[in-house]
């Protein structure tokens, strides 16, 4: 049996590439998005109401690794990279279907030059990633205090106290009128300590690199700092939202 789906529209991220963004949604409150409609779901009738709703649900696809085979056991980053739990015990993003859920704060209602959009926030999705259905967030019912949730119990505390060259303060000054919310951005997703799990508690004068929007971010670890050095356009063109 098969089933066959199609995107209703993509989204537009900060997020280039897949290192550093969040492991869940809500993680990086800073972070916006923007849901573009394809024409056959570009029609106001499609998200009459939705104003109603403070968050939304998205069902996405995993792009990235559409392709690639899924095994049965996968290695949750809450437990150190090293313990194996079922695919299906965890939100791995190699999975059968290759398909996510993500709940999403709607920040706003876009309607342009007869194109339908929805401005949110606080996703864990990666750039121009297809959106395969949305639907409302029901505290009442999508909330469940008593609930148990095994390794991903607590929310990630941050581990890192993320600062700023001077060279990189000099060039935030710069960027900051086209990404005003680019400082803190750049403090909640850094602060989490995106690096592999193997990297973490080792010396190591590495300098990391990871891109949002147009911006190549370089940083450093030194103890719990995080240090950036450097803020950086990306020459490739192709990356301008």
């Amino acid at each position: 049996m098969s089933i066959e789906i199609s995107p209703i529209g993509y989204i537009n991220t900060p997020y280039k590439e897949k290192f550093a963004i969040p492991r869940q949604p809500g993680l990086v409150t800073a972070a916006r998005g923007q849901i573009h409609f394809y024409q056959a779901f570009n029609s106001v009738d499609f998200i009459r109401g939705i104003e109603q709703f403070s968050h939304l649900w998205l069902i996405f696809q995993f792009h990235q690794t559409a392709n690639k085979s899924t095994s049965p056991l996968v290695r949750p980053p809450r437990l150190g990279g090293n313990a194996k739990v079922g695919v299906f015990a965890s939100r791995s993003t190699h999975r059968p279907n290759n398909l996510g859920m993500s709940a999403v704060k709607l920040e706003k209602i876009i309607s342009e030059d007869g194109q339908q959009s929805l401005l949110i926030s606080g996703m864990d999705l990666l750039d121009n990633t297809p959106i395969i259905d949305i639907k409302p967030y029901i505290p009442y019912s999508d909330s469940i205090p008593l609930a148990e949730a095994g390794y991903g119990q607590t929310r990630p505390q941050d581990s890192l106290v993320v600062k700023f060259s001077q060279a990189a303060n000099e060039q935030l000054i710069i960027h900051q009128p086209q990404y005003p919310q680019l400082t803190v951005l750049i403090e909640q997703i850094l602060g989490q300590d995106p690096r592999p799990a193997y990297h973490k508690n080792k010396p190591s004068e590495r300098l990391y690199g990871v891109t949002l929007y147009n911006l190549n971010i370089q940083w450093r670890v030194d103890g719990k700092t995080c240090v950036v050095e450097h803020i950086n356009k990306v020459q490739n063109e192709g990356l301008v939202p």
